[in-house]
């Protein structure tokens, strides 16, 4: 897994903080220092906080499970759409659906509206509709691809949760929480990092602070499905091994009880 580097979090920005009037009590041990009115995080901390973070991104990653990704604030939607074309992660870059993972499945009862209206357009179903009927159907496509079509391939509730901003993105940590989810968070002064199992201390607001902290993110979940495909590829090299060593052991039989066959002869 790439080595965190403490002058690339700093290059970035990751260390600065909020006002020091906008200090959340609970970030105290984050805190390197004040300086002109704001707080500076201490990034030796933030390193050691992104290093837990990532090895446990890893982790799920590896044994196949979805991580789902939530970045609303304009800063943090494109870098996070950038990011995530290199895995097969589910995101939400638009508005928070409540009940997105407490009600799940009216969620995706919701979702597969997309696969049908689809479908209707593949085979022609769509046009025996009146023109209106089409117009609100094409619009309620559009709805609904712009804020659940990053979650079409999400059939069940994902093994973690992954936000940039807890203050904004609060509904999406508590119900995670509520349902004993893994949240993995950036996490800035003013916000509270008892609300997450995996805290990363860092400047949530600023562009490339964002950036940096989702390259390194993506790195380790990228090296974990890599790890998961050589296994399961290994896996299947060795069955289809094992597959091959009983043809010929069944061969091999056939051979000598035909020997045996034509001796007794």
């Amino acid at each position: 897994m790439k080595k965190v580097e403490l002058n690339q979090l700093l290059e970035a920005g990751v260390h600065f903080g909020h006002l020091t009037s906008k200090r959340h009590p609970n970030m105290s041990p984050y805190i390197f220092m004040e300086k002109n009115g704001m707080h500076i995080i201490d990034l030796n901390k933030t390193k050691v906080k992104l290093d837990q973070a990532l090895l446990g991104l890893k982790k799920i990653a590896k044994s196949g499970r979805k991580i789902l990704f939530v970045a609303t604030k304009k800063q943090s939607k494109f870098i996070l759409e950038k990011h995530i074309q290199k895995v097969n992660m589910p995101y939400i870059t638009e508005r928070w659906y409540g009940g997105m993972l407490t009600n799940f499945v009216t969620i995706r009862k919701t979702v597969k509206k997309l696969d049908i209206i689809d479908r209707m357009k593949e085979d022609g179903t769509i046009e025996t509709l009146s023109k209106r009927e089409r117009l609100q159907m094409e619009r309620d496509r559009a709805k609904l691809d712009k804020y659940l079509g990053s979650i079409s391939d999400m059939n069940r509730l994902p093994a973690a949760v992954f936000v940039v901003d807890i203050l904004r993105e609060k509904i999406a940590v508590q119900e995670a929480s509520k349902l004993n989810i893994k949240t993995f968070a950036m996490v800035d002064t003013n916000s509270n990092p008892d609300l997450v199992d995996f805290p990363i201390p860092s400047n949530d607001d600023a562009s490339k602070s964002i950036d940096i902290i989702l390259s390194y993110v993506f790195e380790s979940i990228e090296e974990g499905l890599m790890e998961r495909e050589k296994e399961l590829k290994a896996q299947k090299d060795q069955a289809a091994k094992k597959e091959q060593k009983n043809i010929d052991n069944n061969d091999s039989n056939k051979d000598e009880e035909k020997v045996s066959s034509e001796s007794k002869k």
